[in-house]
């Protein structure tokens, strides 16, 4: 009896060990994923320009409270962004008396601003950068102060353009 098991026991075995493996199935798929980002542009310009009356001898140039600029663009790889401004002429007022803009000048913080007189010519340059991004800057307008003006209340329309391709 004891031949019977030990029989029974290996073929028990060979059953076993030759069941089926079942073959691992695998299945792929590719996706592509794509994404439009197209030239944009945005200013900020945040604050006032306001020159109080002083003494011409005493304030030779007076200075209005800085304005805060804020530049984001996004344009292509090495691509150059372009801010600036215009005068829409000269100071005038409703007497008739004039300032010329030439006598309006700014001082700049950040990166990439620059320093420059007022035109109207044509635009000036407040600021260029290469490439895409986020510029911030402060932009101080000063005016040269003068016993030649004429008293009144004088104005003039600053047009700031930026400009990312």
């Amino acid at each position: 009896m004891k031949k019977l098991i030990t029989l029974g026991f290996g073929a028990a075995v060979v059953l076993l060990s030759s069941a089926p493996v079942a073959a691992q199935q695998t299945a792929t798929a590719n996706v592509t994923a794509t994404a439009s980002v197209n030239a944009k542009a945005k200013l900020d310009v945040i604050g006032a320009v306001a020159f109080g009356d002083a003494d011409p001898d005493l304030t030779p140039i007076i200075a209005a409270t800085a304005l805060n600029i804020s530049v984001k663009a996004r344009t292509g790889a090495n691509q150059a962004v372009t801010l600036t401004v215009q005068a829409g002429g000269d100071f005038t007022e409703t007497g008739g008396g004039t300032i010329g803009i030439s006598n309006l000048t700014w001082l700049v913080t950040g990166g990439g601003f620059v320093a420059g007189t007022a035109a109207s010519a044509s635009a000036v340059s407040v600021g260029s950068w290469t490439n895409s991004g986020n510029q911030s800057g402060t932009q101080t307008y000063r005016l040269a102060n003068s016993w030649a003006y004429a008293t009144g209340s004088y104005s003039v329309t600053l047009t700031y353009t930026l400009t990312a391709p």
